[in-house]
């Protein structure tokens, strides 16, 4: 199932790139699916990963996932999408309050991504300095915001032995890039 959801996820995002970039998009799903599987999470955690952005910016939908890869996946791809109908403020604050109360797999998933988006930001940051905020619908004090937010509720109900590495990884990045 996790190699017929990255063939899927490429599918889906052919001829697509990532922000600021030349980097074909399914680059990013890959390094999402590949920290959630380096931290151990079972396969629908992975495929949710390769396919966490599908729903959002392909012409695929939820039921799309839901057929090709059961329930499971779909409700973790389904958390994790955002409604582009709303403004960004209120994606992200629900991006937020989602991440609070949801399950340790939701919120892995959430993080892989966040992270990931996190670590490119890194990249662009060295290389092109603070001109890369202009290439963002919302610039830098709303990202530290929203970055800031992420790392302040992501461990919420968890048990500290249940924390994936990754996050601790994440919350460094974060301190790095917003302080």
């Amino acid at each position: 199932m996790i190699e017929e959801a990255k063939a899927f996820a490429a599918k889906a995002h052919a001829g697509q790139k990532r922000k600021n970039s030349n980097v074909d998009y399914i680059v990013h799903p890959i390094r999402v699916a590949k920290t959630l599987k380096e931290a151990g999470f079972p396969e629908e955690v992975i495929c949710a990963g390769y396919l966490h952005d599908v729903a959002e910016d392909t012409d695929y939908d939820l039921s799309d996932i839901e057929r090709r890869f059961g329930t499971e996946v779909k409700e973790m791809v389904a958390a994790h999408t955002e409604d582009k109908s709303q403004s960004w403020n209120a994606r992200k604050t629900h991006t937020i309050e989602t991440l609070r109360d949801a399950p340790l797999e939701v919120k892995a998933l959430i993080i892989a991504d966040k992270l990931d988006n996190l670590q490119s930001l890194s990249e662009d940051l060295e290389q092109e300095g603070d001109a890369i905020w202009i290439h963002f619908n919302a610039g830098y004090e709303k990202q530290k915001w929203y970055n800031e937010s992420i790392a302040e509720v992501m461990e919420e109900g968890l048990e500290a032995e249940e924390v994936p590495e990754f996050f601790h990884t994440y919350q460094e990045l974060v301190k790095q890039t917003f302080d």
